[in-house]
């Protein structure tokens, strides 16, 4: 995976928070001063996470006060503050994302959200993802590193330990890389893009198995990632030219090398205590994780991931 050289990154939608205090974690499940399960579990899955807060009904964040976070820095806990500086002087040049993960993933945010602009146009509305280190608060409650990448529908945010992607590679036995890491950001806008347009209200808070509403959503949002992959290269910035110039062969097949390392069945069997359990499947198997990422990726379609109409999600 390559960044264009000689361009800028728009570091708006990117509120560092790493090194500024915790805002008093509570651990999980402890705040409920906002609305909403944060959703996805980094949609990762990790060891047995199912979603990072139990605190309301899934998909809270779809309309009312939920949404005024959008963009903003709202979902600040006490004593917490965003601070881009040293942000902005590491990524001065769009190609600092070629040795950068920091800079690279604020890339990979900003061509995410060009594209559903482009897809949804007034219906898509941007939102921050924050960069975190250790704990963090949200309007879905209190969450650690341990919780993986996350979307929380209360205040419309994705949340990121950036050590997840070491995590991933240490623990999880995957490949790792540049474009696995865009794959994970993907997957949480996706989130985003369900709250948007109501998706996750079709899902029954708590369901579980390999065809319930929790992994049908799961499903989609790995589509639309693939989806947004296959037209990465081409999606423009403000600039008019697409911040990422090439993905290849190799960049893909590790996604699929950590969409089957992220499946419910290989956590369970690996990472777990060795037995799987369909029944207890939240995110999907690897082979269904693997399947629609690459629908997506072929189609460059997202009307074509609607794993919510189909009796075979895999």
């Amino acid at each position: 995976m390559r960044y264009r050289e000689g361009g800028d990154i728009d570091l708006s939608n990117v509120q560092d928070r790493r090194g500024r205090g915790g805002g008093g974690f509570g651990g999980l499940g402890g705040g409920g001063r906002g609305r909403g399960v944060a959703v996805g579990g980094g949609g990762l899955g990790l060891v047995g996470l199912v979603v990072v807060v139990l605190i309301q009904v899934l998909g809270g964040g779809g309309g009312g006060d939920g949404g005024a976070a959008l963009g903003g820095l709202a979902g600040l806990g006490q004593g917490e503050q965003a601070d881009n500086s040293a942000l902005e002087q590491a990524c001065a040049d769009s190609g600092d994302a070629n040795t950068s993960v920091d800079c690279a993933v604020a890339a990979d945010i900003e061509s995410i959200q060009d594209y559903w602009t482009g897809v949804l146009g007034d219906r898509y509305q941007p939102t921050d993802t924050v960069f975190f280190q250790g704990q963090v608060q949200t309007a879905c409650g209190g969450a650690s590193s341990g919780s993986g990448p996350f979307y929380c529908p209360g205040d419309s945010l994705v949340y990121i330990d950036l050590s997840f992607f070491d995590q991933l590679q240490q623990q999880f036995g995957a490949q790792g890389g540049l474009f696995v890491n865009a794959y994970v950001i993907a997957h949480e806008y996706a989130h985003h893009v369900q709250n948007l347009l109501g998706t996750n209200q079709q899902v029954t808070p708590g369901e579980a198995g390999p065809t319930s509403g929790t992994v049908r959503l799961e499903l989609q949002a790995d589509c639309y990632a693939g989806a947004w992959a296959n037209h990465a290269e081409t999606v423009p910035d403000e600039s008019g030219a697409p911040l990422i110039t090439e993905i290849n062969a190799d960049d893909i097949d590790r996604a699929l090398d950590a969409a089957g390392r992220i499946g419910d069945d290989f956590i369970q069997r690996e990472l777990g205590g060795g037995q799987v359990n369909p029944d207890a499947f939240t995110h999907g198997s690897s082979e269904q994780r693997r399947l629609w990422f690459t629908t997506g990726y072929e189609t460059g379609d997202p009307a074509q991931c609607d794993t919510f109409v189909t009796d075979d999600v895999g």
